[in-house]
Order: structure tokens, then sequence, then C-alpha cells
């Protein structure tokens, strides 16, 4: 078989990259040329390894470009430094773990988090062993900084904050939790993995955007994913620090062998050159005129949509969104799960999230500017789909099923139990040849996961990715 039609038909199940009507997951410019010049970019560089940039330094060069670029985005100082990662978790990782060594004397580390942080913080926290103190955030989903500053003591060694959060899309209060921080000495990143690209820009064009770059006193390190908002190829970030003092515990070195001498600046040793090539072509070509340009298109889509929702009774915009990011429940008249399902029905893919810390169910929009073309048809969408998912009425989930997942420890259930909870719940059952079959309707899934203890729902995940990762091998 021909691999390329093989990657074809395969791609047939996959949801478009393109076309600003999958709104989580991928960003789309909407410009196809210059998706052709990053393809061709990746391309190019694929072969190429930035391991060591003295062997590639075309990389190198276009590394430190990139990073000038998002300095001066982002307000940086003269002596900042950056570095170009794999994506946003990576650069939260490296962030981390750059303030843990940079605190040796800390035995038992710890950083402050808000508890709309993204996931990767406490991904860290699992990897490097820095415990995290989860504050809570106020009714307008913003970190209570009050509260982050009351919990930094002698143990902390980051403290955290979001320029936008990803679940609710608002940005924290910056200033005053980088002043709390600088008190007490202690090092504060911002994670703008989301908002790092195109918030800057907001505020150029008028929209009132809450300080939180490098022109707010206290604020050490910055993340920002390009492969989101600069709309480049997957997959790469940026983590930037005010000085290369603050980014020296980031980089590893050891000649602890006989081969060469290991020197990383990131997590990876050999890092492709195909994704830088392709954001350094990407974030060329756009140029900082096109992304001013791209950023009003995409901030029109958001305010549109946000019209749309507020005018449908059945639906509520859970806060008004800082960024790009646009997040909705429903009323009783029907549920978030199966309103998704509807949606995704008509070709517009949206990202349900499950209750959390008392807040019900929701659904999160990543919009680009590529959907600014179809808000129209998205808000015909969004109508049909909820007189339809009110016509079939919330999803509901057996008491008694309730409160048997309730009464369950994630702990100590055996495979054999997580395979009967994973049919149960529907995320898996046999097709015909033996092999998994994925629903094509997840509400009843969800709404399932939605009763479970957060402990069980990433229990039951983990047992369901580890069924979906399973070799096909071909014994001839």
């Amino acid at each position: 078989m021909n691999p390329l039609s093989r990657l074809r038909d395969l791609q047939a199940d996959d949801l478009p990259v393109h076309g600003g009507r999958t709104l989580a997951y991928v960003y789309d410019g909407g410009d196809a040329e210059v998706d052709r010049i990053g393809r061709e970019a990746v391309a190019a560089y694929a072969g190429s390894n930035a391991l060591d940039p003295t062997a590639f330094p075309s990389l190198l060069t276009m590394e430190n470009e990139l990073v000038g670029f998002a300095c001066t985005l982002l307000d940086a100082p003269p002596g900042a430094v950056g570095t170009v990662t794999s994506g946003g978790t990576e650069s939260v990782l490296l962030a981390v773990q750059g303030a843990r060594d940079s605190r040796p004397s800390v035995t038992s580390p710890s950083m402050v988090i808000p508890s709309t942080a993204h996931a990767a913080f406490h991904k860290a926290a699992h990897y490097f062993g820095v415990r995290a103190v989860v504050v809570p955030v106020g009714p307008d989903f913003r970190a209570d900084a009050s509260a982050t500053a009351d919990a930094i003591d002698e143990t902390t060694v980051l403290v955290v904050a979001s320029a936008p959060s990803y679940a609710h899309g608002v940005v924290d209060p910056v200033a005053a939790i980088a002043a709390a921080a600088s008190a007490a000495g202690v090092r504060c990143h911002v994670d703008a993995c989301i908002g790092g690209w195109v918030l800057p820009y907001a505020a150029r064009l008028g929209r009132r955007v809450t300080p939180w770059t490098f022109a707010v006193e206290g604020v050490t390190s910055i993340s920002v994913d390009t492969h989101k908002y600069a709309y480049a190829p997957k997959g790469t970030s940026l983590l930037l620090h005010r000085s290369s003092a603050l980014r020296r515990p980031q980089f590893f070195a050891s000649a602890a062998w006989p081969g060469y001498t290991m020197l990383n600046q990131t997590m990876q040793s050999t890092r492709s050159g195909g994704p830088i090539a392709g954001t350094w072509a990407v974030v060329t070509a756009i140029g900082d005129a096109g992304y001013l340009r791209l950023a009003g298109e995409v901030f029109e889509a958001v305010d549109r949509i946000v019209a749309v929702v507020s005018s449908e009774p059945a639906l509520r915009v859970v806060v008004p969104p800082d960024s790009t990011l646009v997040t909705l429940t429903t009323d009783s008249s029907c549920d978030p799960f199966t309103l998704t399902d509807e949606l995704v029905s008509r070709g517009w893919y949206v990202q349900p999230q499950l209750a959390f810390d008392g807040q019900p169910a929701s659904i999160h929009l990543s919009v680009s500017a590529a959907t600014l073309q179809h808000v129209d048809d998205f808000t015909s969408a969004l109508r049909s789909s909820v007189e339809a998912a009110q016509a079939a009425g919330p999803v509901a989930v057996d008491e008694g099923v309730v409160a048997f997942i309730e009464s369950l420890d994630p702990a100590t259930l055996t495979d054999d139990d997580f395979d009967g909870l994973l049919a149960a719940s529907g995320l898996v059952g046999a097709a015909a040849d033996g092999s998994l079959e994925l629903p094509t309707r997840m509400a009843s899934v969800n709404a399932m996961l939605d009763v479970a203890s957060p402990p069980m729902r990433e229990a039951l995940l983990i047992a369901f990715l580890d069924r979906l990762s399973r070799p096909q091998i071909s014994r001839g």
C-alpha cells in the first residue's frame, strides 16, 4: 500500500485542523499560503537536530529571532532570554524545575497555584516533587491574590498566575500576585501559553487587558505557545525569563559518561528542527501587522459568539472572556454534554468540561481567527443544537449507579474492575473484529464521569488510555 494514501485514509477520521470549526486542540489563522509555508519549512528541517547549536547554527538563529519577537511582545527588559520548547506543558515543567533547582536549600519545595491553573502544574508537581499549594479563585474565576500571599511560606519556590486560565478564559490579578511573590523573594511565573501571543495585540486594539507581562514588577518568567495564536505548526512554545541568571538552573549538563558532554536547555536532548523552522517561517510570514489583523478577527469572532450565547435563554456565558476562550453552560432545560454532541454532529467540535469545585459542567470554545467567517453558521448550529438538546432532555445517571461510583476507591480497583467500568460507562465497546470501538456520542459517558470524583475520573481515563494504546501486531 502507498503509505501516503494510507495516511490520507487514516486522517479521514480526524478532526479538521483548518476551517475554524474545531474549537479545541488546534488554532487556525485561516491563511492557506501561510500554512503551506509552515509545512514546507517543517519538511525542510525534519532531519535537523537542535541538540547542538554549533552543528545547526541556522536553528539557533531562528530560535533567537523567535525569542526576540516575543520579548518585544511581552515588554521584556534588556537582558531577557528565552528558549523554544515542544509545547506549553514543557514550558511549565521547565519553569517549575528551574524554580526548584534555584533553591537547593529548600528540602521540601512548594509552589502556590490557583485552583484554575493548568493541569501541567500538577504534572510538574508529580514529576519534580514540588508540592502544589492550591488557593481558591473568586466568583469571577480569577485567582485570589490575598489568599495567594497568605499561602507563601519558607518552602515556596514559585508562585503562578494565568493569562488567561484555560477553563474560563480570564486573566488573574498578576500585579498583586507578582508583588506578593517579590516581597517574599520568590519567583513568579505567568502561564500565558494561551494568551501570550494575542493579548498584547488585544491591548493595541484598545481592549481592556489586565497587566500581566514583564512590565509588571515581580514577574520572573512567562510561557507562551507559538503553536496556538502565533498559528504555527505543532508543537512549539517559548519560555522567557527576565534574566539569564533566572534561566540558568533550567540548563542541564553531564560529562559523567564517556560520550559527548550532554548539554541541554530543554527537557529534550534531540530536538527536531522541523517545528522550530516551521514556527519561524510562519511568524516571519505573518509579521507584527499580520498578527494585529488576526487578533482583530479573532476578537470580533469572540464578541459575536458571546452575543449569540447571551441571546439564547437556555445558555449563559460563565464569565465574560478576557481573551479568546469562551465558556458557556446551560439551564435545566438541557445539559452541556448533550449540547456538545449536537454541536459535534453539526460539524462544530467543542470541548465539554466536567463539574469541578462546586461549579457545574460547561462547554469550552477556543476561538481562532478563521472562525470569524463561520460565525453565522455557528449561530445556526448552536440554536438548532439547543432545540435538539431540549427535546432530548438532560442526560441523567441512575441514582444507584451514582451511589455505586461514589462507593468505589480507585486505588483498590483491579484491571478487571476497570474493564467492567469502562464497558458500563460506554467509553469502550467491542467491535465485530474484537477491537475497541469508541462511542459516537459522549453525553452519557460524560454524565457518568461528571458524577465521579476527580481521582476516579483520573483512574478511569488512565485505564481507558491504556486500553486504547495497545499495539496492532501482525503475525503473518
